[in-house]
C-alpha cells in the first residue's frame, strides 16, 4: 500500500506515467528531463493564480451567516475591526507562505514544507489526516451549500428535501472531479469565470450599501462599539470564525510547480488577492449593516438574502444562484490544489505509489483528483460532517503555524537558501504565535471535540511506523494489505483505458 524506497514511476505503454520519487527537484531547477519523462505542466499565471486563491477564499460564509463574529464581538464596531484584522493577520500567514513557495519550488503546500522543516513524520501525519477525513469532509460541507443554495429557487415556498439536495451535491462533486481530471486549462479557466461571478456577487451588495450610506443611512453605525459586552472567551472565538472565513489564502502553494515565473506571481498572486478579499469582506458586512441592524442579522438564516430581499425585490431570487456558483468555485479550487499535496506525498513515498501518476496526454494528476471521490461521497452520504470539522478544524491552525514556525527555523538552519521574496522576521513570528494561540484556545474552550480531533491526528504517527518505516512486515500482513489495496491494479487498468 505504501513504499518506503521513492523510486520512478513508470507505467509501461499505459496513458499514466509518473515523476520521480523521493528529494522532489524543482521543475525549473535546470535538470535535464528524462526523455519521455511526463511533468505538471506551467500553466498556472498570474491571472489564474489570483482566481484561485480568490475563488477559493470567498465560499458561502460572507453571503450567508457572518454572524458568528458579531455573536461572540457583541457591537458592530468590534466585529468590523475583527473582519479587518482578520485580513491583515491572513495577510501576514500569506507573505510568510509567499516566502516558502520562492525558496523551495516544489508543490504540496503544508506537507513539503513541513517535511523540507520537520522531516518526514509531521509532515505524514499531516498528509494523513488530510486525505482521510478534512479535505473529503470540507469538500462535502461546502458541496452540501452548493447543492441547497442551488435549488433554493425552486423551493421557495417549501423546505428542500434533503435527499435532493445531497443527489445535487453528488453530481457536483463528480462534476469537479471530473474537470479537474481532465484539463488543467479548463479547470483554471472556469475558476477564473467563478471568481468573476463571486467579486460580482459581492458587489451586488456592496454598491447598493454605498449608495445607503450616500443617502444617510448610517443608524445602525451609531455608537458602533455599544452593545452587549465581549467576553472574554468571546473575542479569540470571533477572530477564529474570521480566520476560517478567509482560510484558503494558502492554496496557490499547493500548485507552486505549475505556476509560471514562480518567484514574480506567487508574491504578486498572494497580495493582490488577499486585498481584494480584505477590502471586499470589510465593506460587505458595512453594507448588511445599512439595511440589517445587529439584532436582525443575528436573527438571519442567510444574511445577503435578508439584505437582497429588503433593497432589490424579485432580483434577491439571484443571490442564492451566485452563493451556489461561489460555493462551486471553492470546491474547485479547493480540490485542484490539494490533489497536489497527495501527488507530492506519493512522490515522497508517503501515500501509495499510483497517486503519483500523471495522465500522458492531459498532464492532470488523475489519480490523486479521483481518490478524493470516493471518500467525498462516503462523507456526504453517512459522515456527521459539521462534527468531524469540529474534530479537526484544530489540526489545520496547528499545522500552519507549524508551517510558519518552520519558516523561522529555515532561516537559522539554512541561511544560505536563496530567498527571492523576504518578510520581516515579527511577521511569521506574530502569525505563528496567533496559530498556536488559537489551537490552546480550542483545546481549552471545547476540550471533548479538540481531543477527539488531537485523538485522530494522533493515528498518523503509528501509521506512519507501521507503513512506511517497518520493513520487515510478515508475509500476512503484506497479504492484507495487498487485499487492502487490491483495487489498485484495477484503477490502472481502468485510467489506462482512458482517451
Amino acid at each position: 500500500m505504501f513504499r518506503k524506497a521513492a523510486v520512478p514511476t513508470v507505467s509501461n505503454g499505459s496513458y499514466l506515467q509518473g515523476q520521480a520519487n523521493g528529494k522532489l527537484s524543482s521543475m525549473d531547477s535546470g535538470q535535464p528531463a528524462r526523455e519521455g519523462k511526463v511533468v505538471l505542466k506551467k500553466k498556472v499565471t498570474l491571472l489564474r493564480g489570483i482566481s484561485i486563491i480568490i475563488g477559493t477564499i470567498i465560499g458561502a460564509g460572507i453571503f450567508i451567516s457572518p454572524k458568528g463574529i458579531l455573536k461572540n464581538t457583541g457591537s458592530v464596531g468590534m466585529s468590523l475591526t475583527v473582519w479587518t484584522v482578520c485580513g491583515i493577520l491572513s495577510l501576514f500567514g500569506a507573505l510568510c507562505y509567499a516566502e516558502l513557495g520562492t525558496c523551495i519550488k516544489k508543490s504540496g503546500g503544508h506537507y513539503t514544507y513541513i517535511l523540507e522543516a520537520f522531516g518526514p513524520l509531521p509532515a505524514f501525519v499531516r498528509v494523513w489526516v488530510e486525505l482521510l477525513i478534512i479535505r473529503p469532509a470540507a469538500t462535502a460541507v461546502i458541496s452540501l451549500a452548493f447543492g441547497r443554495y442551488i435549488l433554493e429557487p425552486f423551493f421557495m415556498q417549501c423546505e428542500i428535501p434533503e435527499l435532493a439536495i445531497k443527489l445535487i451535491t453528488a453530481v457536483g462533486i463528480t462534476l469537479v472531479m471530473v474537470l479537474n481530471s481532465t484539463s488543467v486549462s479548463w479547470s483554471a479557466r472556469i475558476q477564473m469565470f467563478l471568481t468573476f461571478c463571486k467579486l460580482v456577487a459581492i458587489l451586488i451588495i456592496i454598491v447598493p450599501g454605498v449608495i445607503q450610506l450616500i443617502k444617510g443611512e448610517t443608524e445602525h453605525f451609531k455608537n458602533a462599539f455599544a452593545g452587549n459586552d465581549a467576553s472574554i472567551m468571546g473575542l479569540p472565538l470571533a477572530f477564529y470564525s474570521g480566520m476560517y472565513a478567509y482560510s484558503g489564502w494558502f492554496y496557490l502553494n499547493f500548485v507552486t510547480e505549475e505556476v509560471e515565473n514562480p518567484e514574480k506571481n506567487i508574491p504578486l498572486a498572494i497580495c493582490i488577492s488577499m486585498i481584494i478579499v480584505t477590502v471586499g469582506y470589510v465593506l460587505t458586512n458595512v453594507a448588511y449593516f445599512t439595511t440589517i441592524s445587529a439584532g436582525e442579522l443575528l436573527l438571519s438564516k442567510a444574511v445577503a438574502v435578508t439584505f437582497a430581499e429588503r433593497l432589490m425585490g424579485n432580483f434577491s431570487l439571484a443571490v442564492p444562484v451566485f452563493v451556489a456558483l461561489s460555493c462551486f468555485g471553492s470546491m474547485n479550487g479547493g480540490v485542484f490544489a490539494v490533489s497536489r499535496m497527495f501527488f507530492v506525498a506519493s512522490r515522497e513515498g508517503h501515500l501509495p505509489e499510483i497517486l503519483s501518476m500523471i495522465h500522458v496526454r492531459k498532464h492532470t494528476p488523475l489519480p490523486a483528483v479521483i481518490v478524493l471521490h470516493p471518500l467525498t461521497m462516503i462523507m456526504l452520504f453517512n459522515g456527521d460532517l459539521y462534527s468531524l470539522l469540529n474534530f479537526l478544524s484544530f489540526a489545520r491552525w496547528l499545522f500552519i503555524g507549524l508551517v510558519v514556525a518552520g519558516l523561522i527555523y529555515l532561516r537559522y538552519k539554512r541561511p544560505d537558501m536563496p530567498r527571492p521574496f523576504k518578510v520581516p522576521l515579527f511577521i511569521p513570528a506574530l502569525f505563528s504565535f496567533t496559530c498556536l494561540f488559537m489551537v490552546a484556545l480550542s483545546l481549552y474552550s471545547d476540550p471533548v471535540n479538540t481531543g477527539i480531533g488531537f485523538a485522530i491526528t494522533l493515528t498518523g504517527i503509528p501509521a506512519y511506523y507501521l507503513f512506511i518505516v517497518w520493513d520487515n512486515k510478515p508475509k500476512w500482513f503484506r497479504k492484507l494489505l495487498g487485499k487492502s489495496w487490491c483495487g489498485t491494479s484495477l484503477l490502472q487498468e481502468f485510467l489506462r483505458a482512458l482517451p
